[in-house]
């Protein structure tokens, strides 16, 4: 039996640490399900920001396509560097960086075009000032118990002027039921109980963990980090997009936000 057939999921504190070394894991472990299951959704070099289905192409919350030739770009959590492969069609200079080494074993995989970086979004392995822009969908930041910390350091990596732009879950998403159907319409929890959510095994050893944030949590965090927000973005859920993902759906999205995404400038 494996870990996560005896996970059982608790909310309870959880510090960086813990954090890290469980999600590292968990990613390890369920890279290839992932990639298996939305891979075909995310494409090989498509940048999506979320399971709403709004790609960079048509958001251009980094900025003009055609800006982004020549620049250095950092992606935080980047999975099998689906992101880094489109900036990098654009002619922008990207490095792609995750926990997990089986997730950049899949951005291998799929092409040899990207530079990869293993690291913890927590100390980033770069001199200060060495990209012009820094980005994550839904990566790292989920999963971080100082998201402060993660972005004091992105802020130390980018040029003064460069952007750093981030999706997550919404917030609100945490009040409500994590199921696509009916039963995920009605309130369930406070959304202002901001008790990590964790998957341990029978030891108490935490498998998988996952922080919470108010709207308010975030905007606070951007601007303590040195930054300043210039946009904030909920996605609304297309017609076109018919898939169930986890707890998003086409039910649930038209009728609340799954996702946020952080806008923001280092001046």
């Amino acid at each position: 039996m494996s870990q996560e057939d005896e996970a059982r999921a608790t909310r309870r504190g959880a510090g960086d640490t813990e954090s890290s070394r469980a999600n590292r894991g968990w990613w390890d472990r369920n890279a290839d399900e992932y990639q298996r299951e939305h891979g075909g959704f995310l494409g090989d070099d498509r940048f999506v920001w979320g399971p709403e289905g709004l790609d960079e192409e048509q958001a251009g919350l980094l900025g003009p396509a055609e800006d982004l030739k020549g620049r250095g770009v950092l992606e935080i959590g980047a999975g099998a560097a689906q992101c880094s492969r489109w900036l990098a069609a654009q002619g922008a200079r990207p490095v792609a960086l995750d926990i997990s080494h089986r997730q950049l074993q899949h951005a291998r995989r799929i092409g040899d075009d990207v530079p990869l970086v293993q690291a913890d979004a927590g100390a980033l392995p770069f001199a200060d000032g060495s990209f012009d822009l820094a980005c994550s969908a839904y990566g790292a930041l989920p999963f971080v118990a100082d998201p402060v910390r993660v972005m004091r350091e992105v802020r130390r990596v980018l040029r003064p002027g460069g952007r750093w732009v981030f999706s997550v879950t919404h917030p609100i998403r945490w009040a409500f039921p994590d199921e696509p159907g009916p039963e995920g319409l009605s309130v369930a929890a406070s959304y202002f109980d901001r008790t990590p959510y964790v998957e341990q095994d029978e030891s108490g050893r935490a498998v998988y963990v996952e922080h919470h944030r108010t709207v308010g949590d975030r905007v606070r965090d951007v601007v303590a980090a040195g930054f300043r927000l210039i946009d904030f973005v909920e996605p609304e859920w297309p017609d076109w997009n018919d898939q169930e993902w986890g707890g998003w759906s086409p039910l649930r999205g038209h009728l609340i936000p799954g996702t946020a995404i952080f806008v923001c400038v280092r001046d």
